[in-house]
Formats: C-alpha cells, structure tokens, sequence
C-alpha cells in the first residue's frame, strides 16, 4: 500500500498552490504518527506499571478493568493507523478527539489506581504539552480545560490509592518514587516527541519557503514570457525584411558569380535562421510553449538531428558526442526542450572553446543526457544555488538566465537538473527526464506508420 508521504511527493511535483497544500498533507500526517507511537509507548508504559504494582509492590489494583481501557485504547490506536493511511488531510478536529481519547483513557485509568493520590496523575501535563504543538489556540484551551475538570473529578470520587505519605523517607517514599518514575517518563516523551515534531515543523518551513520560492522563479518566467513576445514581435518583421533581402541577393548577378560573396550570404541566411530559432526558444522556455511545436521523432532521432545542428551553428573544435540509447523509442520533440539542451551546450562551449562532451543514456525509463566541458567549473557557492536567476561567472548583466530557464523548463518536465565540477577539471550538468513526459503513446506511434 503506498503511504501518505509517498503520495505527497509524487503530489509536490504538481503546481505550488497544490504542492504548499500538500505539504500540510504531509506534515499532519507525520504528526499523526508520532501521536500514535506515542500513543504505543503509553499502552507498553502501563502495562508495565499496572504489572509493577501488583506484583513487585503488592497493591491492589481492579486488573480486568484497568485491561479493558487497554483494550479499547488499543484498539483506537490501530483504527489510528488505518486512518493515517487515508489520502485526506488531518484535521485539528481530529487531532483534538485523538487527545480526548488519550485523556479519556488516562482519566478511567487514575480513578481505577487511586484517582490524584496516584503519582502518575501529573501524565495530563504531557497531554497538555501536546496539545500546544499539535492544535490551535481554541483547540488547546479545550485540553486545558478538560484535564483541569477531570482532574478535580478524581479529586471528588476516586478511591485514594493505599499508599502511605511517608514524605519524611524522601526518596525511599513510595510515593516519592512514583513521582519521579512519573517526571521522568514525561521528560523521555516531551523531549522525544516535541523534538521529532519540531523536526516536522521545520521541513515543513523549509519546503513551503522553498514553494515560495518557486512561485517568486515563475512569476519571473512569467514576466521574462511577456517581454520575449513583445521583442518576437518586434523582431518578427526585420528579421522577415533581412531574409528577402538576402534571398534577393543570392540571386543577384554580381553576387552569383562570386563564389565568397554567394558562401558569405548564405553564412548569413544561416544565422539568420539561427536568430528565428532562438527568438521561439526563448518564447517557449519562459512559458509559452506551443502544442503545436512538438514534433513526432524518436529519441535517437532527436538527439542526432540536434547535435548535428549545433555542431553546424556553433564555432565548437572538439566534441565528443556519445549516443549510448539502445531502444530508439517514439518520443514527441518539442522546440522547448531543444533549446534546453542547446542551452546547455552553448554555456559549455563559452565555459570550453576547445572541447565539450555529451553523453545520453536511458536507465529505468529515465533519460539522462550530461553535458561536460573543461572549463573552470563552478564555484562553490553557485552550485548550492543551482537555477536561481542571475546566478553567473561571467560578469555581464543579465547573465544566469541560461541554467534558471533550463532548470524550470525541465522542472516542468518533471525532470531534475544537476551540476558537479569534474575530478579531472571542468563541470557536468545532468538533466534527467522521465521518458514518460516526452514519449509518444503506442496507439499515437501506430497512426504514424
């Protein structure tokens, strides 16, 4: 059976809207269970106790129905578990009964052992404790009152324990002996339980800032979309005027019969087909990808025919190009994770005149495809901050855009991006994609034959 906390990471690749509410999901869950490991340790807790009582220091206690509470609770406590099973978000409501119960069961317990004279009444603090972490402020007051009121009912009509309150033993007391065994064990579980929790609370700060941060990258994306179709359009008409142009010279006597003219101009009508190229990436990796840009292929195919295109466009005079895919399986391509990867060729090739490597293999329905060069690598501090806009060596403004674009393009993939510096010198970037994300379904590969 697959747990909540599984499907709460599966969940938090969605949108940051649904993955912050998903991250509550998980953190009141987690908070679940250890209220019913807690809830465990009391069940073991009591049991030795009651056994303890009778048997070590004879008092005489109603056993069957001390075992039945236990009984009940738990049952409870496995009910508990089913429920945290459940793909449903845990409510303060429902915490709040769980903590009833708790505090209904410790009740039934002390007045059957004694009611207040029983040293282990002071366990309701550890209810209430719990409750601050756990509930809200309405919820906790609650608790507060209800172990108040219980514990003035066992004052009023529970049976005082047969204890003697020999005080001048001091510790020899049995009383006084309870009363430590009882601080100690709600110390053990305060700082058990308060310190996993806090643990809960701070992954759970740290993944809703992290979400924060995420809506902060993609409303920029956002922005960066609205400014690149303002330039495409703008761009649109003199890049249209400079083609007709060159084709008009192409035909034009004076050029045709100049082999270095003719070579020259059509140099240029290739990077003028460059420019177009660029301009539609860069509307798509900010976030306005086109359905209708996808392109049925395979991933071989893919790969090969954008390898040998920027090998043609770019100055590059060493590349290592290692295809290692096996199954040339259908897959969609999209101008969108084109540009991601030339992208990522491209600050390689800046980083490395002379050499760049790429590397592409499939494991395990993954696709992963590295890009390496001998550069200097990255610093330190910009691998820790791996994708976050304007994070850059060169020192030109608005330079890190290359590898933030790349990193939301392929986050909404549903893909990871990664980056290490080489043992022999230079940096590795890893985008890893899930075929699943890109690959054609079997009856679209059928209507294409």
């Amino acid at each position: 059976m697959q747990s909540p906390l599984d499907f709460f990471a599966k969940a938090a690749r969605s949108s940051p809207s649904a993955a912050a509410a998903n991250v509550e999901f998980a953190a009141g869950h987690k908070n679940m269970l250890q209220l019913i490991e807690l809830r465990w340790i009391a069940v073991i807790g009591q049991v030795t106790t009651i056994a303890a009582a009778i048997l070590i220091f004879r008092i005489e206690l109603p056993l069957l129905h001390m075992l039945q509470v236990l009984a009940c609770l738990i049952a409870f406590n496995i009910a508990s578990h089913l429920r945290w099973h459940e793909r449903r978000p845990v409510s303060n409501g429902e915490m709040f009964m769980a903590l009833l119960v708790d505090v209904a069961s410790l009740t039934v317990l002390l007045y059957l052992s004694g009611g207040t004279t029983n040293p282990f009444a002071f366990l309701y603090l550890l209810q209430v404790i719990i409750s601050v972490v756990l509930l809200d402020v309405l919820w906790t007051w609650s608790i507060v009152l209800i172990t108040i009121v219980c514990m003035a009912g066992l004052a009023m009509y529970a049976e005082p324990l047969a204890l003697p309150f020999d005080h001048a033993r001091g510790i020899a007391s049995l009383y006084v002996q309870g009363l430590l065994v009882c601080f100690a064990l709600n110390a053990a579980l305060l700082v058990m339980f308060i310190s996993r929790i806090s643990d809960t609370l701070r992954e759970k700060a740290a993944q809703l800032a992290a979400l924060r941060q995420r809506a902060a990258e993609e409303e920029h994306i956002v922005r960066m979309g609205l400014l690149a179709t303002g330039a495409a359009h703008e761009l649109g008409t003199p890049l249209a005027t400079v083609s007709v142009i060159l084709g008009d010279w192409k035909r034009m006597p004076e050029f045709r019969n100049h082999p270095e003219l003719l070579e020259e101009i059509t140099e240029m009508q290739t990077q003028l087909k460059r420019c177009k190229s660029i301009v539609s990436g860069i509307l798509l990796s900010a976030g306005e990808a086109r359905g209708e840009s996808a392109v049925r292929t395979t991933i071989r195919s893919f790969l090969d025919g954008l390898v040998e295109q920027w090998q043609q466009s770019r100055p590059v005079r060493g590349f290592n190009y290692n295809n290692r895919i096996a199954d040339d399986l259908p897959v969609a391509s999209d101008s969108a994770l084109k540009q991601t990867i030339d992208n990522l060729l491209d600050n390689a090739l800046e980083a490395s005149p002379d050499w760049v490597g790429l590397n592409a293999y499939i494991e395990d329905g993954v696709l992963s495809v590295m890009v390496a060069d001998q550069g200097p690598g990255f610093a330190p501090g910009m691998l820790a901050q791996l994708g976050k806009p304007y994070q850059s060596t060169k020192g030109k403004p608005g330079s890190g855009l290359g590898l933030f674009l790349v990193v939301n393009v392929v986050r909404k993939l549903g893909g990871t991006v990664t980056a290490r510096n080489r043992p022999e010198g230079g940096a590795e970037v890893t985008l890893t994609l899930p075929l699943s994300a890109i690959e054609l379904e079997e009856e679209m590969h059928h209507d294409q034959h």
